[in-house]
């Protein structure tokens, strides 16, 4: 290529860049990820589709269409650093899943295109915080939920061992009596459907029952939810960190916003007084 035409494709790309970071092509984006949610959504309505199947057909692949000159425009804009922004990869897979035939082997896939609507946590920077968020907080959860498998196992193992006899639908093995325990951490009618028809049979079932909802359900989902909010928090003191040091302003925290409101008073008071002794 020679140098005018490689001029020519960086002033292009250029262009593109700051077209693509406009916030009504953002908006835009959006708002074709909302009508296409609603039209895959009365997709699977055969009344709706034998009216306007059709015209629904039609939107769909218009905004399929776009979808792929917009990614294509990208991957021109930002070339080989697209490949490496996992946000950009996510947009291409669930662009590109929808390319693929209605029949044949793949045909299955095509139910997949659904995740397209999943392309607005891409384009919300709070919703990519929260998803950011909980990617972090995947290692502290998975040591969480191998505590909890142990204490699931351990539990289940008893409940078989005590109750298997007579309730052989609820804890005739382990395998049941993980389903019935998991039932029972969820708080769905594991009082009346559960441990009181065991406590008819077995007075002191309480015993059993009450120590597994205090362990696996107050304090090891609570453990869940405090290691996904820490996640979520330094995930965003991490992104408000890089902005500042990208030269952008940081958002205003409430202390400060305290701080100038004292100032603000503070302020006005003195020209209270002010104006009180000039009128004296």
């Amino acid at each position: 290529m020679s140098p005018s035409a490689t001029s020519q494709a960086g002033g292009l790309r250029a262009l593109l860049q700051i077209w693509l970071e406009q916030p009504f092509v953002q908006h835009f984006i959006l708002l074709l990820i909302v009508v296409n949610a609603v039209v895959l959504g009365l997709e699977t309505s055969a009344s709706v589709m034998a009216d306007y199947g059709r015209t629904l057909l039609a939107v769909d692949a218009v905004i399929l269409a776009l979808f792929v000159v917009e990614i294509a425009v990208r991957i021109f804009v930002y070339r080989g650093s697209f490949f490496r922004d996992p946000w950009s990869l996510f947009d291409f897979t669930v662009v590109a899943i929808a390319l693929v035939p209605a029949s044949g082997p793949l045909a299955v896939l095509r139910a997949l295109r659904v995740l397209r609507v999943l392309r607005a946590l891409t384009l919300l920077p709070s919703m990519r915080r929260v998803v950011g968020g909980l990617l972090a907080s995947i290692p502290g959860i998975s040591s969480i939920a191998l505590v909890m498998g142990i204490i699931f196992y351990v539990f289940a193992v008893l409940a078989t061992t005590l109750f298997g006899s007579a309730f052989n639908e609820w804890f005739g093995s382990v395998g049941r009596s993980l389903y019935t325990l998991f039932q029972v951490m969820t708080l769905e009618s594991w009082s009346m459907g559960i441990a009181r028809p065991v406590m008819e049979v077995f007075p002191l079932a309480w015993v059993f029952f009450v120590p597994f909802i205090l362990i696996a359900t107050f304090t090891m989902l609570n453990l869940f939810i405090g290691v996904i909010v820490s996640a979520i928090q330094s995930f965003h003191d991490a992104d408000v960190a890089a902005r500042v040091e990208h030269g952008e302003k940081p958002p205003a925290s409430l202390d400060s916003v305290q701080a100038e409101l004292t100032a603000l008073r503070s302020e006005i008071t003195e020209l209270r007084d002010l104006l009180r002794q000039s009128v004296k």
